[in-house]
């Protein structure tokens, strides 16, 4: 199943990047599971798998050796349009591989709104717009998407983690009467996802909800997919990391997907 994004047409499943560099965002021995299993080979292995299942989109993230994998993939005959997640040198990420968009990395942008830094983010999605790309706005805190879209910005998407893990230490104390969890930027609660799904619906553009699984910590796969997307637009997609080192978790995805987009045709 497919979606209008901008001038083309993309998968509404598209690849994300965490696991393949051992962004875990569970604990650091899945984290590091992730890295040894990820070589190279098995990075490319997965691009060219998710390829023969119609997943034409990668959420590339610009991690060290980001690049290498890319450009092996592509000399490998493989193909993917790029939604970049904007962190670093991003004019020159730009110049470099031609994405398809790119936006302001979620935690970032989190920290600029809590900051009082919004503008910071506003320039940035200028400086983009002049290079000729789509541009967007990440981030895990639903307020953040209901700002922007209330000073109209020009921006062409959202990509929004459906759980809200950037809340500030003062939130969590607040919730907890006064306590503070371990990995605090980790936990995850069951009424965050209707929040952010709430405000994708409410706006016109195209967004993007990554982490539908809870990195992991979500047992029911296919309620997690189907809450997705049931809650979002026609016109709005999931980022979803995949590990297939147990099953064949790029086959399970897309025909569930299939099946469950199918099924609503």
């Amino acid at each position: 199943p497919a979606m209008k994004f901008g001038k083309a047409e993309i998968s509404r499943l598209v690849c994300g990047c965490n696991p393949l560099y051992g962004f875990a965002h569970y604990n650091q021995i899945l984290g590091a599971v992730m890295r040894e299993y990820y070589t190279p080979e098995r990075v490319c292995e997965l691009l060219h798998q998710c390829n023969r299942f119609g997943i034409d989109t990668y959420n590339y993230y610009p991690a060290a050796r980001a690049r290498s994998d890319w450009e092996r993939f592509q000399a490998e005959g493989g193909k993917m349009k790029l939604i970049v997640q904007g962190t670093g040198d991003c004019v020159q990420l730009v110049q470099m591989l031609k994405p398809l968009a790119i936006y302001y990395h979620g935690e970032n942008a989190d920290r600029e709104f809590r900051n009082g830094k919004l503008e910071t983010i506003k320039e940035w999605c200028k400086q983009m717009r002049g290079l000729g790309v789509m541009v967007g706005v990440g981030t895990h805190q639903p307020e953040l998407i209901a700002e922007v879209e209330s000073q109209n910005w020009d921006v062409d998407f959202y990509a929004g983690c459906v759980y809200k893990r950037t809340r500030s230490d003062d939130e969590w104390r607040k919730v907890l009467g006064g306590e503070l969890p371990e990995m605090p930027r980790e936990i995850y609660l069951q009424g965050d996802p209707a929040r952010m799904y709430k405000v994708m619906r409410a706006t016109p553009k195209p967004c993007f909800a990554f982490k539908i699984m809870g990195a992991g910590r979500v047992t029911n796969a296919e309620q997690a997919f189907r809450t997705a997307y049931e809650s979002i637009k026609p016109n709005d997609g999931v980022f979803i990391g995949m590990f297939p080192r147990v099953k064949d978790e790029v086959r399970e995805n897309s025909e569930r997907v299939h099946r469950l987009l199918s099924s609503r045709a």
